[in-house]
């Protein structure tokens, strides 16, 4: 009854101030790469723009009206810190904030039916960027038809005057594309993309553990420039900032100018971050969250990454969650490529992280290169005895898993830990 309450009145606020201040707004969502996408874009609105991107992860019904409002965290049980909340939203109203920013760029989740609905209606976007839509949160969802109705309301929401930008290279995601009336502006690595991404390798230096960062190229109508990431080693980075860029066009901000702003993008934690670890090695920390898409997409970086003479390959992967009646052979799918990429040494967290470790040992990897374990504490002792210099360790799994335990368990700086990884606030430091 209390949450309901305060829902009303977060959607209540929030709708009457983006009424009020008239924002350009451009929401993002899709089952993937939502996050990375919401920082390149706002990274690449920001050369030119005063911006706000959702805080942290605030993408959801009480999140995103938090980011309207500009409150950077979440008041949780405390009764004082929603009266902040309703005292800055009164003052919003009546009173002129002269740098409220002049685009929102808002991530939007969809957890269930209805959800994307429910954001839009508060905040009506000018720009609807469709990422991704691939087999996550099945378990509410049920089909991935339902996955597709939900996620394309973020374009088919919108009028003829707004702008649809949408992943060339996802089936799904074109499939759905006549939804709307929107002009449309496609990205991806495919030909036919407006903005296509080629030429895409990984800048080492000999001797270094750490990459250096991501190279590409970017054509859009005939013009080509490069682009280089600091700090990113994952193709996957790079369809987010073909997204920023692409919105960037919209806003008359060009290629080269947008290029230059994604090299001040920094790797958000648990995103295919590359981290020294302990005994001179190295982690590649993806343990923001997981689906077999984002886990199959991890494990094809991670093999192309130039390995080590004397080290070995660890694949740690938790459970892939709400994936409903396709947990079981989403798990024996990614066991499966696992071995077809060569991966050393497979640690499986998780009841249904089982069913990978059984699945890889059908596909030849040995019993004394797979271990299994029922949580990432666990986990985590066995890898920092288990690793020795010049590894490379792979570490993926859905939220529930808390993978980025083993990260701080294995990661050269521990101290640094707050800044480096996710989920390292009291709320969670605390479960």
């Amino acid at each position: 009854m209390l949450k309901t309450i305060l829902l009303g009145i977060l959607r209540w606020f929030a709708g009457a101030i983006i009424k009020k201040y008239n924002p350009e707004v451009v929401g993002i969502t899709g089952s993937i790469g939502k996050t990375s996408t919401k920082e390149a874009v706002a990274g690449v609105l920001a050369s030119r723009f005063r911006v706000r991107a959702n805080y942290k992860n605030y993408n959801n019904e009480i999140g995103l009206p938090l980011t309207i409002i500009g409150i950077e965290k979440s008041p949780g049980r405390s009764v004082i810190g929603w009266l902040v909340v309703i005292i800055k939203s009164f003052k919003l109203l009546f009173s002129k904030d002269l740098n409220y920013p002049e685009i929102l760029v808002l991530e939007m989740g969809a957890d269930k039916p209805g959800d994307i609905k429910y954001l839009v209606e508060i905040a009506p976007c000018r720009v609807g960027v469709l990422t991704y839509i691939s087999h996550a949160h099945t378990e509410f969802f049920k089909t991935i038809k339902r996955i597709a109705q939900e996620k394309r309301i973020i374009i088919s929401h919108l009028t003829a005057d707004g702008t649809a930008v949408l992943n060339f290279d996802n089936a799904l995601v074109m499939e759905n594309a006549g939804v709307t009336k929107a002009e449309k502006i496609t990205y991806g690595f495919k030909e036919g993309a407006d903005l296509r991404a080629t030429d895409v390798n990984i800048l080492t230096l000999p001797g270094e553990l750490l990459p250096k960062g991501l190279n590409f190229k970017v054509t859009l109508a005939g013009s080509t420039v490069p682009v280089f990431m600091p700090g990113f080693l994952s193709n996957a980075i790079i369809p987010a900032a073909l997204a920023g860029l692409a919105v960037g066009t919209i806003y008359g901000i060009n290629l080269v100018e947008g290029a230059e702003a994604l090299k001040k993008i920094l790797p958000l934690p648990g995103h295919m971050r590359p981290l020294l670890g302990i005994k001179k090695t190295l982690i590649i920390d993806d343990s923001y969250n997981s689906s077999p898409d984002a886990v199959k997409s991890a494990l094809d970086v991670f093999a192309d990454l130039t390995k080590n003479e004397k080290g070995r390959r660890y694949a740690v992967l938790g459970d892939m969650l709400e994936l409903g009646t396709e947990t079981a052979s989403a798990h024996r799918e990614i066991g499966f490529k696992v071995v077809e990429h060569g991966i050393d040494f497979l640690v499986t967290v998780g009841e249904a992280s089982k069913q990978t470790a059984v699945a890889a040992r059908e596909a030849g990897l040995s019993d004394d290169s797979i271990a299994s374990f029922n949580n990432s504490v666990e986990a985590g002792k066995f890898i920092q005895e288990k690793i020795n210099e010049g590894d490379q360790i792979l570490i993926k799994g859905s939220q529930g898993s808390r993978m980025e335990k083993i990260v701080k368990e294995i990661m050269a700086e521990p101290l640094q830990a707050e800044k480096l990884l996710v989920r390292q606030d009291s709320f969670w430091l605390a479960k």
